[in-house]
């Protein structure tokens, strides 16, 4: 190995002397760059090279060639102050040996990476930006090993086609890609593209010339604007006088066929085929073909867009997504209504709308209709911030009822999710209508959603709402309505689905000592019920939090003693027990230590195998026992866990 790296760096001294011989680099420069090279070739010769040391290396002679140019310049420059003026250093062996040094350590990289297509990639970038003449048989390469890689083949054409300014070349390397990746739909866009923009440069080379006018991109701004002087042919007289003298001109230009704009529909069409048949079910690329459509002037354009459009309908109408897409079609963005002041519904609104409500008739889902309701609520967010606050348009109004309808037929036609109806109930909510929300979400958590905690917590929520609507507290009646409707539930879902039920329970009676011992009662049989939980969220632990913090530790014991008399208080109750009576024990208090032992004791009899519960037994007797209470809790552990690989040593608590 040794032989090698000393002959790759005997190779370099030409090199070297050129540097030091011109003045770019000191001697001392040198015997450092041969240093850093030497370290890198044997790294390079070892048995297993890594990639990242190939990069390391090649980053290492881009910078020295970096530096190597500014040297050069700088002493050219140096030159002409000298008063040698355009003078201009002669190339010579160090201006292209890191060139060189670089492709070869490329191309060891990707011999010995053959795999890793990012390194390949950097190879091609390379290669192009220093034109070095290597980039058609790296290519070859690429594509020798990566043949069912469509970037490969988009690179390749690309290149072709903007580079070599070859387009056959291109053509075929499309086509060969094609017949390897048929699934690639960035390959179909791309040789769609680049058929296209071959045309508009032909066409725009004829312009150039003379013999043609116009290009086959489509500027927007001329579009609106003729359309505009279409409608408005009144105001130009005089230019129709004008143009009336060259009828005849403009009649042979009108019989003149277009061939570049019936080429290129000819192309799309053709292509368009092509890919359908190789993705039938690729919803994307259909809307990739038709964003390209709408971007050119071609012959013939609205028949294929309506041919495109009448496809994507057969083979995606079950779908929600396309309803969405076609509905967002018809009204690309919300703002753009054209709707002030007490104004109808505008066209693109309606046409959106017709679009939302045939969709709910072809596909009646849950997700059908959350689609439908949000883009009816993005219209009123976007008029809502384009008029006064105060101000609400027959716009919106429409959209309202709207929203409301849809959710009234998605509740009639079985389409309501837990999602579509809690937004049923908030858009209640958001337009001032609490009674009727109140009665919707009655009605809902009665019937389908009985077991839905979001539904219920929106309902009591609007209870307490409506409680508090004339004062600031709740009367007796209101209490005892509120308590029944949470025991209810409470009851009846398992815990860890109803956390969120539980802490709103526990927060609204925490200082009402009547009803806060009666969900405390109820938790005791819910924890009997569905027992407790081993992580996560404990409601034990939850109900001890609230006693210490409104009666005190002794009141917190004799909870959280209930608890642990259950079959399976869970080892979550366990653990915050333990640090909460840790925590007193911290400040001096005695039985605090008792009682963590007794419950370390009690939670090691039914979590026996749990590694970190011995550990964190054995932390606490480090802090606050013995060594013989230290030393029997670690015997214990090394007998329970046997073949267990825990060790327990002071200096890693």
């Amino acid at each position: 190995m040794a032989d090698v790296v000393q002959y790759r760096l005997e190779r370099m001294t030409n090199e070297l002397d050129d540097l030091e011989r011109r003045g770019l680099f000191t001697r001392r420069e040198i015997a450092e760059i041969v240093k850093q090279r030497r370290k890198f070739e044997y790294r390079l010769k070892r048995p297993s090279p890594l990639k990242q040391d190939f990069i390391a290396y090649i980053d290492y002679e881009s910078r020295l060639d970096d530096l190597r140019r500014l040297r050069k310049k700088a002493a050219a420059r140096e030159l002409e102050r000298e008063g040698k003026k355009r003078i201009k250093m002669k190339n010579s062996i160090s201006d292209y040996a890191a060139i060189t040094r670089i492709v070869e350590i490329y191309r060891l990289a990707v011999m010995r990476y053959k795999g890793d297509i990012e390194l390949w990639f950097r190879y091609l970038e390379f290669c192009r930006q220093k034109r070095n003449g290597r980039m058609k048989k790296v290519l070859a390469q690429v594509i020798r090993f990566h043949p069912k890689v469509p970037g490969v083949w988009i690179y390749a054409a690309a290149w072709e086609f903007d580079h070599n300014l070859n387009v056959a070349a291109a053509r075929a390397l499309m086509q060969s890609g094609l017949r390897m990746c048929p699934g690639s739909e960035d390959l179909w866009v791309e040789y769609l593209r680049m058929e296209l923009t071959y045309l508009n440069k032909l066409k725009a080379r004829k312009v150039a010339l003379g013999e043609d006018k116009g290009t086959l991109v489509r500027d927007r701004k001329d579009t609106v604007e003729n359309q505009w002087r279409e409608e408005n042919e009144d105001l130009f007289m005089s230019l129709d006088e004008e143009r009336g003298n060259n009828d005849g001109t403009n009649e042979e230009t009108e019989k003149n066929v277009d061939l570049f704009s019936e080429h290129g529909s000819s192309i799309l069409q053709t292509i368009y085929w092509g890919a359908v048949k190789a993705l039938p079910s690729s919803f994307s690329l259909r809307k990739q073909f038709l964003e390209i459509l709408e971007a050119i002037e071609l012959a013939h354009s609205d028949d294929l867009r309506n041919e495109i459009l009448s496809d994507m309908k057969r083979d995606f109408s079950a779908d929600p997504g396309y309803w969405e897409w076609l509905a967002r079609l018809e009204m690309p963005d919300p703002i753009s209504t054209g709707v002030s002041g007490e104004d109808s519904n505008p066209p693109q609104f309606e046409q959106a709308v017709q679009v939302y409500e045939e969709a709910i008739e072809t596909v009646p889902s849950a997700m059908m209709f959350t689609l439908y309701t949000k883009f009816l609520m993005d219209v009123i967010a976007t008029e809502k911030g384009a008029t006064e606050a105060s101000s609400v348009s027959n716009h919106i109004s429409t959209c309202i009822s709207q929203i409301l309808t849809a959710y009234e037929k998605a509740e009639s036609m079985e389409c309501l999710s837990e999602e579509l109806a809690y937004n049923y109930i908030s858009f209640y909510v958001q337009i001032g209508r609490l009674d009727e929300a109140q009665k919707l979400a009655e009605n809902l958590c009665s019937g389908n959603f009985s077991g839905s905690v979001r539904l219920w917590v929106l309902r009591v929520s609007l209870k307490v709402r409506s409680a508090t609507r004339n004062s600031l507290s709740i009367n007796k009646d209101e209490n005892q309505s509120i308590f029944e409707l949470l025991k209810g539930v409470l009851t009846k879902v398992p815990i860890a689905e109803a956390e969120s039920l539980w802490l709103m329970a526990l927060k609204l009676f925490s200082n009402q000592k009547k009803y806060f011992e009666k969900l405390v009662e109820i938790s005791l049989i819910s924890v009997a019920k569905f027992g407790g939980s081993e992580n996560g969220f404990s409601l034990p632990s939850t109900i001890v939090n609230f006693v210490i913090q409104k009666d005190g530790l002794q009141h917190a014991r004799d909870t959280y003693k209930r608890f642990l008399a259950l079959p399976h208080p869970g080892l979550a109750l366990y653990r915050d027990c333990i640090e909460l009576e840790s925590n007193h024990a911290s400040l001096g208090d005695k039985d605090s230590l008792v009682n963590a032992r007794k419950l370390y004791e009690a939670a090691l009899s039914t979590y026996n195998q749990n590694a970190s519960l011995w550990k964190d037994y054995y932390s606490m007797e480090m802090k606050f026992g013995t060594s013989g209470t230290v030393a029997a809790v670690s015997w214990r552990a090394r007998k329970t866990l046997k073949d267990s690989a825990i060790v327990f040593d002071s200096t890693n608590l």
